[in-house]
């Protein structure tokens, strides 16, 4: 009987042992899980992402005086995702160019227009603050050149040390007619041939190339063809564009403002569930204009 009791009394421990063993373990767990995928987290948030290439082939840097005086919305491509602009202004003035860049956080305190390294050992004069409306950080930065990796470090409030980052602002982004040197070659009157390429999307999208150009004294319009006809209106800067024709293709007519230089424009395509307006660019070549 004694040892009846002992092997009870026995298991009665054993059973408590494993219940409370039972109880800690998934929380002790569950706690080091979620403490880890927020060390992660925040790790990420600081700039720890893998960065991204912003220079694309072919681009060259385009500088101040290359581009009339004036204010325009430019694009801004970064390095790290954990450091995106969603609104830039640039400034062109006297041979020298500026941007106000809105920033998609506030987790960082300053900026320095060099690597991190070199930010460390900088006079603070030399760190640029953030400016804050409405709850949003706006930083003011020299800008050298477009189209041009700029090496651009950034300051976490929460980890207090610097970030490399790479940003680059898009001489693609602005309206053609800015460009000092933009090329226009001078055409007698009547229809011609020329290359054109296209770039931006999904990279599905295309257009027949050569295209038919038509000079008259007044402008240069291209006839642009496109590989469905889905596509119910263009916009060349800021004018927007109907089709002439979308029986089998779309097709329209849009004036060229520049050769040999990336072209911006935008076009709307139907063929998803709900409209979408979708950024490109075309390269209209004029070493092979034919008459």
């Amino acid at each position: 009987m004694k040892k009846i009791l002992l092997l009870c009394t026995l298991c009665v421990f054993a059973t408590a042992f494993v219940s409370c063993s039972g109880n800690e373990s998934p929380s002790s767990v569950s706690s080091e899980v979620a403490e880890t995928t927020e060390e992660s987290k925040a790790d990420s948030q600081d700039g720890t992402v893998a960065p991204v290439e912003v220079v694309e082939e072919g681009m060259t840097p385009v500088y101040a005086d290359e581009i009339k005086d004036g204010v325009y919305p430019v694009e801004v491509s970064s390095s790290s995702s954990m450091f995106k602009i969603t609104e830039c202004e640039l400034t062109v003035k006297d041979g020298e160019m500026s941007a106000v860049m809105t920033m998609g956080g506030t987790g960082y305190r300053y900026l320095f227009m060099g690597k991190g390294t070199q930010a460390e050992t900088a006079d603070e004069s030399e760190y640029i603050p953030f400016e804050e409306t409405d709850g949003v950080h706006k930083f003011t930065v020299p800008v050298e050149a477009l189209d041009m990796g700029i090496d651009c470090s950034a300051f976490s409030d929460r980890k207090e040390t610097w970030y490399d980052r790479t940003i680059l602002f898009r001489a693609d982004s602005l309206p053609s007619d800015v460009f000092e040197n933009a090329v226009v070659p001078e055409l007698e009157e009547g229809e011609y041939t020329v290359e054109v390429s296209i770039e931006g999307g999904s990279g599905k999208a295309s257009i027949n190339s050569p295209a038919k150009l038509t000079v008259t004294d007044e402008s240069i319009t291209a006839e642009i063809v496109w590989n469905s006809n889905n596509y119910d209106y263009m916009v060349v800067d800021g004018e927007k564009y109907m089709p002439v024709s979308t029986d089998e293709f779309s097709v329209f007519e849009i004036p060229v403002t520049v050769f040999d230089r990336k072209m911006s424009v935008s076009a709307d395509t139907t063929a998803m569930s709900t409209p979408h307006e979708i950024e490109y660019t075309l390269y209209f070549d004029s070493s092979t204009i034919v008459k």
